[in-house]
């Protein structure tokens, strides 16, 4: 038997990277999978082009997946931008503040606010919201609107696990380290000074890789995690905990 027997999760940014490798995972323990993505044929067992920043795309999100399965017990709000012209706030224009702002928070709460109440009708459940590890320490290269923008999912997270926990429902936010998708290798390969800056604060001394956070989701989505909620769920390599790392 799979550890997600029986439940029917919704993954956002499901196209690629951490959400594709975490479809896969919910998948292979035995879980039906709605993968949403903005691209065509996200995986899963169903798949939705969606535009979560959208609330009236998010609502019917949300129906389409209790109609076709009956139920809705995990939300994995994972999707989110990394764009160039976020950098240095003495830099970033509000334009492309505001453009990560809605993609990485405003769709994080539109997917919590209509998903949760799914989760409450069928008797409990759990959220999974991406964050990142710069939530809870400075980057070492700035991206002034992602930074704030997963600050704020992190407090986000916490409240409304705080909120609904005696309505069986969890809330935790996971913030990865530094992860090689193609979103942060594409990213690296520009510019390897800024990959160098990264790597040398990572205990760990590489980049973690989309199935390592995939298991932890499977984790904080399964019934092994029924005592965590509103946790800074942090999978970075040991990023957070140094102080200085060796050569």
């Amino acid at each position: 038997m799979g550890r997600l027997d029986g439940k029917v999760c919704v993954v956002t940014g499901a196209a690629g990277g951490i959400g594709a490798a975490t479809v896969e995972a919910f998948q292979r323990e035995g879980a039906k999978v709605v993968g949403v993505d903005l691209a065509e044929n996200a995986p899963g067992d169903l798949s939705l082009q969606t535009d979560i920043t959208h609330e009236g795309q998010v609502v019917d999100m949300y129906e389409r997946t209790k109609e076709t399965f009956g139920r809705i017990d995990v939300l994995f709000n994972n999707a989110g931008i990394s764009p160039d012209d976020d950098a240095s706030v003495l830099d970033t224009d509000l334009a492309a503040w505001q453009r990560v702002q809605r993609v990485n928070l405003e769709s994080v709460f539109l997917c919590c606010k209509h998903g949760i109440p799914h989760l409450v009708d069928g008797g409990g459940g759990s959220v999974i919201n991406t964050a990142s590890f710069v939530a809870v320490l400075g980057a070492a290269t700035s991206q002034i609107s992602y930074t704030a923008s997963k600050g704020a999912v992190l407090a986000m997270s916490r409240e409304m696990g705080v909120e609904f926990a005696r309505q069986g429902v969890r809330v935790n936010a996971l913030c990865p380290g530094p992860i090689a998708t193609p979103l942060l290798m594409e990213l690296f390969a520009k510019d390897p000074e800024k990959a160098a800056r990264r790597m040398v604060h990572i205990p760990m001394g590489r980049f973690g890789e989309p199935e390592e956070i995939a298991n932890a989701v499977v984790f904080l989505a399964s019934d092994e995690s029924s005592f965590i909620t509103a946790s800074t769920f942090l999978v970075d390599g040991g990023i957070s905990g140094a102080y200085v790392t060796p050569e």
